[in-house]
């Protein structure tokens, strides 16, 4: 038996034609596997520029220690055990980890306002001072690297990276505050 497909749309097509995909239809929606694979392409290029602006204080915090300033930045002052839960370790590596950043001046310990024996850790002005030269490194290295990205791309690129950001329920940088109450 045989089908006519004259007339059809796939008839007239120009068998030469590229088989239109997301990249070539915007409007299609692309398949999860895409999706995964440009956040991690994505994730790669953050994680160098992240290497970058922190090469400069990486004589003075490890990474683990600087995700952990940026946690009582972005969340205020926290209990050792909130804090370990934010950074992945356990609460005594936490310890450890909040002990040398008090050291170093850049945290500080203080009991928390309606309970004397809790402890609370926050940011000094020394580590304020410290996360908030690494961002401006950092922001100054994607504030490069979005010049390249078209105009007609950045609205889209602002709402999924906040959709991400959100999914993974990290605080906007903007919300930072610069004095918390402890």
């Amino acid at each position: 038996m045989h089908v006519s497909t004259e007339g059809s749309p796939a008839a007239s097509a120009d068998p030469a034609a590229p088989v239109p995909t997301a990249a070539t239809h915007p409007t299609a929606a692309p398949a999860p596997g895409e999706i995964v694979d440009a956040v991690l392409s994505a994730s790669r290029v953050l994680v160098a520029v992240a290497a970058r602006s922190l090469a400069a204080v990486a004589e003075e915090v490890t990474l683990t220690q600087y995700r952990s300033l940026v946690i009582l930045a972005s969340r205020g002052p926290q209990s050792v055990a909130t804090l370990a839960e934010a950074v992945g370790v356990t609460a005594p590596t936490a310890s450890r980890l909040s002990d040398r950043l008090v050291q170093k001046g850049l945290i500080d310990r203080r009991a928390a306002p309606h309970d004397r024996r809790a402890v609370r850790l926050g940011l000094t002005p020394a580590g304020r001072d410290l996360v908030d030269a690494v961002t401006e490194r950092r922001r100054g290295e994607i504030a490069a690297l979005l010049e390249a990205v078209p105009p007609q791309g950045r609205e889209p690129l602002v709402h999924a990276l906040r959709q991400l950001t959100e999914a993974a329920g990290e605080v906007p940088e903007q919300e930072w505050s610069s004095g918390w109450d402890l």
